[in-house]
């Protein structure tokens, strides 16, 4: 995994992000949209879980489509997982 780009707000604070849910070695980040996008909270997510021996698990409707640049993060990390809600 690459390393990642941190950004902070307009009063320069470091962005963040926390997953939805945390249980047995996983980190899960939950979205029922059709489709998605390698967001700033995924890619910060994905390097979260890498630094910490963990697994990113995205639970999305079955029907939901991935974009290209989200598939490219899903091959190159290694740590992200999909499951249908």
């Amino acid at each position: 995994m690459t390393s990642m780009d941190y950004r902070s707000t307009r009063h320069q604070v470091a962005r963040t992000a926390r997953p939805d849910a945390e249980a047995s070695g996983k980190l899960y980040l939950i979205k029922n949209v059709r489709h998605l996008r390698a967001t700033y909270q995924i890619r910060l997510l994905a390097v979260l879980a890498a630094e910490s021996g963990r697994r990113l698990v995205l639970k999305v409707p079955a029907d939901c489509r991935y974009s290209p640049s989200l598939r490219e993060l899903v091959k190159a990390s290694g740590v992200i997982r999909r499951e249908a809600l």
